[in-house]
């Protein structure tokens, strides 16, 4: 009789179970999409932040400030420690070694440049363009092509194996010169492959392979600092605590987190004699931008879901107003207040299950239409998603089922069958 009494509801009821199905399929639909979005986001909005350049600055540990003024390097060749070119490569042997995105090792080196009869003190920036690299079997291809994406080049990029220079744009039209023509500089006569924009002080410079540096300076291998990029999470209070006061358990938590801190103190591991350190401001903001979007997320998905809700609740108060006459005739027949309301809860939950299926079938679609549209890639839905979300649609059931079942439940049989309130 139950299983009938709930079989003929959906029948002859089909327009109210069929709204009340599409707003649960709706709130649902929602939110499968923002909660498979919101697990599957960290890397990706990661990988799109990479895009404003490198996160981590490495220096040698003795290592004093950089002068400079307009763009040129005032410090003596000699002065300040120097890392070793040949140890880079161990940045790939870190545990986060898949989540470093790239490096680009920097060298500035003074030089003099002849300018109509006068000599013209400025700097040589030694660097990686797209230099190729090896850690053990692992190869993979460096420099500020992938850590300063925003540096823009009008001409050629020089090779990393060439003597061929980029001129900073204001550096080149002082100079009057453009790309293919040649430079004399520390008793070389280069060529100039293409002026750089970057915005920076690199515009007042020349930016060159870093073994060309190396070899102006008399020092080969030598590098003073190096920019890293890295996939990270954003740092909370646990990120920021000192990994010498951990022990144990909290340490290796620590340590197998992707946070700016833990990837610079095993930058700093993997680096002999060196100091690591996050960009603050750039990965600050990325912090800043993933708990805004995560927090967007989250408020989608209640109103989508409170919506959801109060959809079901006027639709189940209108359905059984309409069975008022049959809520009497059960309780006048000795039916309980239990059984009542047993059988509109049975109701809401196939209600629910259906629409959570239906929900999560198209919220899945829409997850991947987000992925392509929006970060050009799949976001993957795991299969433990499922359960929660038909969790989910039940509670948003229930919770819009309530007031309209609790109304019945309390109804006079007397009333009811008279066709009262």
């Amino acid at each position: 009789m139950f299983v009938r009494l709930v079989y003929e509801s959906f029948r002859r009821q089909k327009r109210r179970k069929l709204l009340a199905g599409a707003a649960i399929t709706l709130g649902v639909t929602v939110a499968t999409a923002m909660i498979a979005v919101a697990t599957d986001i960290g890397d990706k909005i990661n990988r799109e932040l990479r895009t404003i350049g490198a996160n981590l600055l490495v220096t040698p540990e003795e290592d004093t400030l950089d002068v400079e003024i307009g763009g040129v390097d005032l410090k003596p060749p000699s002065d300040g420690a120097f890392l070793n070119e040949a140890d880079l490569p161990k940045i790939k042997g870190t545990f986060w070694h898949n989540n470093i995105t790239g490096f680009a090792p920097m060298l500035p080196v003074q030089v003099a440049v002849e300018r109509d009869g006068h000599i013209e003190n400025l700097t040589l920036l030694g660097t990686y363009f797209a230099k190729k690299v090896s850690f053990g079997k692992e190869e993979f291809t460096t420099g500020v092509r992938s850590t300063h994406p925003w540096w823009k080049v009008s001409g050629a990029w020089p090779e990393d194996s060439s003597h061929d220079v980029l001129l900073g744009e204001r550096l080149a039209a002082r100079l009057s010169m453009k790309a293919g023509d040649e430079v004399t500089l520390a008793g070389r006569q280069l060529h100039v492959s293409g002026i750089l924009s970057s915005g920076g002080s690199e515009d007042d410079q020349v930016v060159a392979p870093i073994a060309l540096a190396q070899e102006i300076l008399g020092k080969p291998g030598a590098v003073r600092r190096v920019y890293v990029s890295a996939l990270t999470k954003p740092e909370d209070a646990f990120a920021r605590r000192d990994p010498k006061s951990m022990s144990g358990a909290v340490y290796d938590r620590w340590y197998c987190s992707p946070y700016p801190q833990s990837i610079a103190f095993q930058l700093q591991e993997a680096i002999p004699h060196s100091h690591a350190e996050q960009i603050r401001q750039v990965a600050q903001n990325e912090g800043a931008v993933l708990t805004r979007i995560e927090g967007l997320i989250f408020f989608v998905t209640l109103a989508a879901l409170f919506a959801s809700a109060l959809a079901v609740s006027a639709a189940m108060a209108t359905a059984i107003f309409e069975r008022r006459a049959e809520v009497g005739l059960m309780k006048a027949l000795g039916a309980g207040k239990l059984a009542v309301a047993s059988v509109f809860f049975a109701e809401a939950t196939l209600l629910a299950l259906l629409g959570g299926l239906v929900g999560f079938a198209t919220g899945g679609m829409l997850a991947h239409q987000i992925g392509r549209s929006i970060f050009s890639s799949e976001i993957t839905i795991p299969a433990v998603l499922l359960p929660v979300i038909l969790a989910i649609a039940v509670v948003v059931t229930f919770a819009g089922s309530a007031a309209a079942i609790r109304k019945a439940v309390g109804m006079d049989p007397v009333f009811a069958l008279r066709g009262e309130l």
